[in-house]
């Protein structure tokens, strides 16, 4: 089994796990880091805290066999990988890094406008940006400090 493979089969089973334990619990993103290392960013309604990711951890026991996990919340900088996470934060600035380029360029910075199920739109500078969904390695939220 390929490695990416073997990590959307954890990824089914981690997600079917939470659903069974408390449905409003989302798999942000999952990473494995090293080896033997799973990453998993976790998002609830009411927030996430120590407490939920050592209950969350609890859940996934049996893969505690195989592998080390760290739980964590998705914190200011929370990564987007899902449609429906675009959308939620239309208007909000965003980083998104591209598989391959697209005019030249791979990183792109700046304000969601729309988003579907197929591709997200970003004010980049002034510069209208079209990505498809299918070519984003990596994105997350720019956290507004307030700062001007």
């Amino acid at each position: 089994m390929s490695e990416n493979a073997e990590l959307q089969t954890v990824r089914a089973t981690i997600e079917a796990r939470l659903a069974e334990y408390d449905p409003r619990i989302e798999l942000i993103a999952l990473e494995r880091p090293g080896a033997e290392t799973l990453r998993l960013y976790i998002d609830h309604p009411e927030g996430v805290d120590l407490d939920l990711c050592e209950r969350v951890t609890g859940q996934l026991r049996e893969l505690l066999e195989s592998w080390a996990l760290e739980v964590s919340s998705p914190g200011v900088d929370r990564p987007l990988t899902k449609p429906e996470h675009y959308r939620r934060f239309l208007g909000s600035r965003v980083r998104v890094r591209t598989t391959d380029a697209i005019d030249g360029r791979r990183n792109f910075t700046g304000t969601l406008t729309e988003a579907d199920s197929e591709s997200v739109s970003l004010d980049a500078d002034g510069d209208a940006v079209r990505i498809p969904m299918a070519g984003i390695r990596r994105s997350n939220l720019i956290p507004d400090l307030g700062l001007p």
